[in-house]
């Protein structure tokens, strides 16, 4: 006899258990939470963008067990590069190469244990999101006051990620910070993104392409490996962005203009960062998020193909710097065995 089928409720909470990573998102929440409340009530934009500051300080602070110290030094490291590129974001062909730079610096950090590409990664992601976010569609004065305010108010989001870990250290939760094994041929994965991002970042300023941060991260996101590996981080983020976007405006489209519905559906996106295991329900649901914010701002004409479209050029820009830079490595080393 057949044991008796699990209610679904239960089934549903098995599910829920394992697809969210409910310790990581409750700290998220407390996190980015008063941000986007305090957005809500002042109307200050920069308060959303400093969500983004914060969960890029949470994220490796947890999955790597950063020492307060450490934090602090990276929320530095990501104020510094956001500051750079931001100033030089006018003067393009800078803009451009200080981009690529970031990138290959992101990657670089493995030579001193593998985990730290995801301290790399949340150092470029928040710095060449806000350096491009901050001055779309706005005056030069008004950029500058975002990012003022961003800056002047970021040490709220330090505190925040601070106090969540003084609160794990005081219950006994924090452990030694492990990085894992230096990358002996870290050159190449940071050539590869550095090639893709300086091609993504030229495509975007020659073409002034709107959210041209989504294709500039999208080329750096898929340099995960090898040709086969970067593929496959192309074809999640690809199903995510058909998928996600157009059910998002859907939504959107029968739901009224609400600032308290662009407020939540922000949020839900920021926390989509850091609270779900697989990448594909993540990032699909972030898009569906993103696009839901923008109807519900009246936004949301363009935005189905804009990210669809900047997903999967940015990608194919790094499956092809991934391939020619396995090409060119491959070929340096036949020649240096022969000459051997």
């Amino acid at each position: 006899m057949s044991p008796p089928t699990a209610p679904l409720a239960a089934r549903l909470r098995d599910v829920l258990a394992r697809e969210i990573k409910a310790s990581e998102l409750s700290r998220a929440l407390v996190v980015v939470g008063p941000l986007v409340a305090a957005y809500f009530v002042l109307s200050e934009p920069a308060l959303l963008n400093l969500g983004l500051v914060a969960i890029s300080l949470l994220i490796p602070a947890l999955r790597l067990r950063l020492a307060p110290r450490a934090v602090v030094l990276h929320y530095i490291v990501i104020l510094v590069t956001f500051g750079t590129l931001f100033l030089a974001a006018p003067v393009k062909p800078l803009f451009v190469s200080l981009t690529a730079l970031a990138a290959f610096l992101a990657v670089a950090v493995t030579r001193y244990g593998e985990a730290l590409r995801t301290l790399g990664n949340w150092v470029f992601i928040p710095a060449v999101y806000l350096a491009c976010e901050v001055r779309e569609g706005v005056s030069a004065q008004e950029a500058l006051r975002h990012a003022g305010v961003i800056i002047a108010s970021s040490p709220i989001a330090l505190a925040l990620v601070c106090g969540i870990q003084f609160l794990d250290r005081r219950h006994g939760e924090a452990v030694p910070a492990a990085y894992g094994p230096a990358v002996a041929q870290w050159f190449v994965p940071a050539a590869a993104t550095a090639i893709a991002v300086f091609a993504a970042a030229a495509l975007v300023e020659v073409l002034n392409l709107a959210q041209g941060q989504w294709v500039i991260w999208s080329a750096a996101s898929v340099v995960v490996g090898d040709l086969s590996a970067s593929t496959g981080k192309l074809k999640l983020r690809a199903i995510g962005a058909l998928v996600g976007v157009p059910l998002g405006l859907l939504v959107g489209i029968a739901l009224p203009p609400s600032r308290i519905g662009y407020s939540l559906a922000v949020l839900g996106a920021t926390l989509t960062l850091i609270a779900f295991s697989r990448y594909a329900v993540g990032f699909g649901l972030r898009c569906f998020l993103i696009a839901l914010a923008a109807a519900f701002v009246g936004g949301a004409s363009g935005v189905a193909e804009e990210r669809v479209a900047n997903v999967l050029m940015g990608g194919t820009f790094g499956l092809i710097a991934v391939a020619l830079t396995d090409i060119v490595w491959r070929r340096l080393a036949q020649k240096a065995a022969k000459a051997g």
